[in-house]
């Protein structure tokens, strides 16, 4: 099984560039961020003609997640436990089974920026509540994964000048000790995993030729519980879907699963 995670930056400004990745990548299961549309309003027959079964949790003009998936989607809920106050459309979750059941969870974790400040704070107890949902999945037993955009930068080999970054709320100790903590309880990072050292990113910003440099960043990540790991046969970024026509700021990562 092959499943995706893609921050789109808007799936009417990649209404394109998406369907035509799609497919070429033929993913099983795709985990979508910043849809940025409500649901009633996000394109279902583009998907739905490729043969996806569509979750969305949107939201007007900012944040939105979903999950596409050829197989049947069980049990979908939204919204990250812990805040029944938080409006943002930042989580989504489904049982995707194949050869056997895995728990399916696609995140967009807040950017915290200007740090430190009230959107840091959210940051940061956005990160505890993960804590404590990723503790139940490893709790749980069963194959499951968290995947998407996570704004964090785990280490410096995962920005090309990480000197540029180091008050930013991406790579601030806080938010790397908090990812840390997650990745503690039991999860592989998929990625590295696989692959060591720099020079693999995820992002390149839109301004000052951040592509044309490979000035980027690796803030999309795959972290599997151990029942999930135990499947793991691939993880890669599709690097050069960056360098298309009306690209996202971000590029797809994917795992092979044994599923």
């Amino acid at each position: 099984m092959k499943i995706a995670t893609f921050n789109i930056n808007g799936i009417k400004a990649r209404a394109q560039a998406l369907p035509d990745w799609l497919d070429e990548a033929q993913p099983d299961v795709v985990l979508l961020q910043e849809i940025k549309s409500v649901d009633q309003a996000f394109p279902r027959d583009l998907f739905e003609d490729r043969g996806y079964n569509i979750e969305t949790h949107g939201q007007k003009s900012f944040n939105g997640v979903a999950i596409l998936s050829k197989l049947p989607l069980e049990d979908v809920t939204r919204g990250l436990p812990g805040d029944d106050t938080d409006e943002q459309a930042r989580w989504i979750e489904a049982t995707v089974v194949g050869k056997q059941a895995i728990r399916i969870c696609g995140l967009y974790l807040p950017n915290g920026n200007p740090a430190p400040g009230p959107k840091y704070d959210y940051k940061l107890a956005w990160m505890e509540r993960l804590y404590h949902r990723a503790k139940d999945l490893m709790d749980s037993e069963m194959p499951a994964l968290m995947a998407g955009d996570y704004n964090i930068i785990p280490q410096p080999e995962d920005a090309k000048r990480p000197e540029a970054w180091v008050e930013d709320a991406l790579f601030r100790p806080e938010s790397r000790a908090a990812f840390r903590r997650i990745v503690n309880l039991g999860f592989t990072e998929a990625f590295r995993s696989r692959t060591q050292g720099p020079g693999h990113y995820s992002f390149w910003d839109y301004q000052a030729g951040a592509w044309n440099r490979d000035d980027g960043i690796r803030i999309d990540h795959f972290l599997l519980t151990p029942q999930a790991a135990d499947l793991l046969r691939d993880c890669q970024i599709d690097k050069d879907i960056r360098g298309r026509e009306k690209p996202s700021d971000h590029v797809p990562v994917w795992v092979e699963l044994d599923l």
